[in-house]
């Protein structure tokens, strides 16, 4: 049976606020020779191929910082939040989303959005564990089909697997919307395989996994940041070489709020009959 979806108004606020950020950023796709590495590749990717990769455009030099926070107040305005008074970093925005109410299919519209708008496709979804993971994972299927009659396309998604290096090329050089889910323990817990994604491997051709996947300029979007982001994460998540920082969740850290740009608290959650209760 084929799912349905309802479309809601307060989703497709959400993605436009992101989008309307950036407003006088052109649409563009740029793409780069990939790095092939040394050796045997254990891959199906031919040898002939050439290579090429497809980056997010990073943000043109006419979009200046003021620019952009005179984006994000006129937002906050129409939205009922409190003007920023600075940019809190390049780019961190914050979305408050009340449990329930479709967090995860509101970021995916975004994406397809912010991919409409700008060419941007290249995504990583973070997430603080694996049954979150798995959860996200879901939703990605489940939508795929609804997403596809919207917007005419679908986004190639897929887990990251330290094992399964391949997936990052595809990551890197297939043109359409790509987002790689990763729970944060992948890329920074101690152990062999956590640290992977930062060596040299033989059956990468010689390369780091991290490198590959910054060159594309990927937009993160953090799921739960409260729970994901302490001192050392935020520190490995500068490594992705991020186009911007995209924090979704209910329950922000006071201290980790950065330019937020949309809110749907439980009240307004609860006025608009998405949930049945209060918390």
């Amino acid at each position: 049976m084929k799912l349905q979806f309802k479309h809601q108004k307060f989703q497709a606020d959400a993605a436009k606020a992101v989008v309307d950020v950036f407003a006088g950023q052109p649409y563009l796709t740029p793409s780069y020779l990939m790095d092939r590495g040394i050796g045997y590749y254990q891959g199906n990717i031919d040898e002939k191929d050439d290579f090429t990769g497809w980056s997010n455009q990073k943000i043109i030099p006419e979009l200046n910082d003021q620019l952009i926070l005179e984006n994000i107040q006129k937002i906050q305005r129409n939205n009922q939040i409190k003007p920023s008074d600075n940019l809190e970093g390049k780019y961190n925005l914050t979305i408050e989303m009340e449990t329930g109410v479709g967090k995860t299919y509101t970021y995916i519209k975004t994406m397809y959005e912010l991919n409409r708008a700008y060419g941007w496709s290249k995504f990583i979804v973070v997430v603080p564990s694996i049954a979150i993971r798995e959860g996200v994972f879901k939703s990605f299927q489940v939508t795929q089909d609804h997403f596809a009659e919207e917007y005419g396309k679908k986004i190639r998604f897929f887990i990251y697997n330290s094992s399964q290096l391949t997936e990052i090329d595809r990551f890197a050089s297939d043109n359409s919307i790509n987002v790689m889910i990763i729970n944060s323990q992948a890329f920074n817990a101690r152990g062999k395989d956590a640290r992977r994604i930062y060596m040299k491997l033989d059956e990468f051709r010689s390369r780091r996994p991290i490198d590959i996947i910054a060159k594309t300029n990927p937009i993160l979007i953090i799921d739960e940041p409260q729970s994901v982001e302490g001192k050392k994460t935020k520190e490995n998540l500068k490594q992705f070489n991020p186009l911007m920082t995209l924090r979704y969740s209910a329950t922000h850290k006071a201290d980790s709020i950065y330019n937020m740009v949309y809110r749907l608290d439980a009240m307004e959650a609860y006025n608009k009959h998405l949930v049945k209760k209060l918390r």
